[in-house]
């Protein structure tokens, strides 16, 4: 569990450093320049992100189980992930209408994504990796609004085509990882 807690602090850490820490960090990239400041951050957040990858398979070994959630939470979980997967498409998908109208679909993926798994979970270690990314993301969110908000940032109006693409590309996307990918990469085969 050391592992997966070090990872997560790191990875989320990092990921968290303009809500906390927004001066270190500009700081930083004045002395340092930007290039500097993108080659640690993503050196860091890919110790974190193995760090949390090898520290989550090692709590596998020995489960501490809490609970055992009911059978209808994995459909709901299912509509779920839909959700997010489409929210995390739309963050790359140039002035579609999630984009204009939620701000920033990514993290709200991430919220969803966590929210999912929380729900069809049931060991110490899902509760700690799903249950930090929550929280994270509802911290996160908040902020990127509050700076929005202050900076008056509006973003570009939505499009139609945009927009289709990103639900339909999301839900392929859905669809290819549920019913072959997570079960490869994870494990669990969340369509049967």
């Amino acid at each position: 569990m050391t592992a997966l807690v070090i990872g997560l602090v790191l990875f989320l850490g990092l990921h968290s450093t303009r809500m906390v820490a927004d001066g270190a960090r500009s700081r930083f990239i004045e002395q340092r320049g930007q290039n500097a400041w993108r080659g640690l951050y993503s050196v860091a957040s890919a110790i974190g992100l193995v760090l949390i990858v090898w520290g989550y398979s090692l709590t596998l070994r020995q489960p501490v189980v809490l609970w055992s959630p009911p059978a209808w939470m994995r459909p709901l979980a299912g509509v779920l992930m839909l959700m997010s997967i489409v929210l995390i498409v739309a963050a790359y998908v140039p002035r579609n209408h999630l984009k204009a109208r939620l701000g920033h679909p990514m993290v709200l993926g991430v919220k969803v994504w966590a929210f999912a798994h929380l729900i069809t979970t049931r060991t110490l270690a899902d509760v700690l990796l799903f249950g930090t990314f929550l929280l994270w993301a509802v911290l996160c969110y908040r902020s990127l609004r509050a700076r929005d908000r202050a900076a008056d940032r509006q973003p570009p109006a939505g499009q139609a085509v945009p927009t289709l693409i990103a639900v339909v590309a999301g839900a392929a996307l859905w669809f290819v990882f549920g019913l072959w990918l997570h079960g490869w990469l994870i494990g669990i085969r969340p369509f049967t």
